[in-house]
C-alpha cells in the first residue's frame, strides 16, 4: 500500500500531456519528471564543456542544454554530443544556421526561441533538420525577447502575449507534421510565469518545460523558483524543469531535485531532515549536517535520514525515517535503524557511524529492489 494511499492529501495529479523523446530520455506522458541544466563554459572549449556536463550528470541531471551561438560552437557540438552520458539540447538564438548544424551534430533536442529565430521559412529549415537528424523541439518563449507584433498588440510582456506566442510556433510545427516537441513560458516575474504557465496547461496537451528565467544567484533563485515551480508541480503542470542559478550548474539539479523531492515527485539521494538547533541540542547540528551533505553525496539511492539536535522531535522524526540520529547527553546519542531505536552512539565518532549506516541500508535497499524486480520479471 503507498503512502499516497494511506495519505490522500499528499496526492499530485499530473496534468495528461503527451510523451515524446529527447535522446534516449522520455519527456511527458507518464515519465518521470526530468531534471536539466545548461553549461556556462564555452562551447569551443570542448574539454571544459564535458567536464561540466559530466558533473550535471553525476548530480543527477537527465538533461544538458549547450550554447551553440557560432559555427564553431557548433561543430564542437560533433564531439560534444558523441562523448556525453546525456542527450544534449542545442540552445539556438538569432542564426537558424547554427539549429541545422547543431542537428547534424548529433543534438537531441533543439531549443529555438520564438522571438529571435527569425520568419517562418527560417524556421520550417530548422523543423527540416530536425526530423530528418531525429531531434526534438523545444519552442523557448521568454517574456524577454516576444515578438514585436505582440508587444505592440499587448503593450508590454504579459501572460496573453507568451501563450499567443507559443501557441503561434505550435501551429507552424504542427502544420508542418512536426509533433516531437515541448514548449515553455519563461519569466523572471514569478507571477507572470505561473501564469503563463497556466493558462498554456490548458491549451496544450504538448510536454512543459518549467522554469522561472534569470532567476537570480543561489539564494534568491532557488527561492523564487521553488515558489514559482513548485506551485505549478503542485498543481499538476510540468514534464521537465530547469532552475537557473547564477551559480554551477550542478547547483541547479541539486535544487531541481530538492523541489521535485520535496513534492514526493522524484526520489534520489539521502534525504536529510534535520533541525535548525537549539540551546537544547546535544550536539553540532549545523555543523554535522554540513558534513554529512557532501560524506553522503556519492549515494544515488533514495532514503531519508534525520538529524535532531534533542528528544522533544527527534524520536518521533526517526520513526519515519530509513536511518536516525537524536542528541542526548553526555557526548551521546540514539541511533534509528528502520524507525526503531537501535543503539547509543558516542558524538565523537557519530559521523563516521551514521555514513556506515547509511550506505549499509542504501546497499540493503538496492539489493531489495534487484530482487523484486527480479521476481517481477520471473512472474511475467
Amino acid at each position: 500500500m503507498s503512502l499516497n494511499h494511506i495519505r490522500p492529501w499528499r496526492n499530485i495529479y499530473r496534468r495528461k500531456s503527451r510523451q515524446i523523446m529527447v535522446g534516449k530520455v522520455p519527456v511527458g506522458g507518464d515519465a518521470p519528471i526530468t531534471v536539466q541544466t545548461m553549461t556556462n563554459t564555452l562551447t569551443t572549449d570542448v574539454k571544459a564543456t564535458l567536464a561540466q556536463i559530466i558533473a550535471a550528470y553525476d548530480a543527477g541531471a537527465d538533461i544538458v542544454r549547450v550554447s551553440v551561438p557560432d559555427e564553431a560552437s557548433a561543430k564542437a557540438m560533433k564531439e560534444i554530443c558523441a562523448e556525453s552520458p546525456v542527450p544534449i539540447v542545442a540552445d539556438i538564438h538569432f542564426h537558424y544556421k547554427r539549429g541545422i548544424e547543431a542537428a547534424e551534430a548529433g543534438a537531441a533536442c533543439l531549443r529555438i526561441n520564438p522571438g529571435n529565430i527569425g520568419d517562418e521559412r527560417r524556421i520550417k529549415e530548422v523543423i527540416k533538420a530536425a526530423r530528418d537528424h531525429n531531434c526534438s523541439i523545444r519552442i523557448g518563449v521568454n517574456a524577454g525577447s516576444l515578438e514585436k507584433h505582440l508587444l505592440d498588440k499587448y503593450g508590454e510582456p504579459c501572460p496573453d502575449a507568451m501563450v499567443e506566442s507559443g501557441m503561434d510556433h505550435i501551429k507552424i510545427l504542427q502544420d508542418n507534421d512536426f509533433h516531437e516537441f515541448k514548449i515553455s513560458c519563461k519569466a523572471s516575474d514569478v507571477f507572470m510565469a505561473a501564469a503563463a504557465y497556466q493558462q498554456l496547461a490548458d491549451v496544450t496537451d504538448a510536454p512543459i518545460h518549467l522554469g522561472i528565467t534569470e532567476a537570480g544567484g543561489l539564494t534568491s533563485g532557488t527561492i523564487k523558483s521553488a515558489i514559482g515551480m513548485g506551485n505549478l508541480l503542485w498543481n499538476g503542470i510540468g514534464d521537465t524543469i530547469r532552475v537557473s542559478l547564477s551559480a554551477d550548474p550542478v547547483e541547479e539539479v541539486k535544487v531541481g531535485y530538492e523541489i521535485l523531492k520535496s513534492l514526493g515527485l522524484r526520489h534520489r539521494g539521502v534525504n536529510i531532515i534535520s533541525c535548525p538547533s537549539c540551546a537544547r541540542q546535544g550536539f553540532d547540528v549545523i555543523k554535522t549536517v554540513e558534513i554529512l551533505e557532501d560524506r553522503l553525496a556519492h549515494i544515488k539511492t533514495p532514503m531519508s535520514l534525520s538529524i535532531i539536535g534533542c528528544v522533544v522531535n527527534g524520536p518521533g522524526e526517526a520513526l519515519m525515517t530509513d536511518v536516525g540520529f537524536t542528541g542526548g547527553g553526555a557526548g551521546s546519542g540514539m541511533v534509528y535503524l528502520a524507525g526503531k531505536q537501535s543503539h547509543k552512539q558516542d558524538n565523537a565518532s557519530m559521523v563516521e557511524h551514521i555514513v556506515e549506516q547509511v550506505e549499509t541500508r542504501a546497499a540493503q535497499i538496492e539489493k531489495e529492489t534487484q530482487e523484486a524486480e527480479a521476481a517481477e520479471l520471473v512472474a511475467e
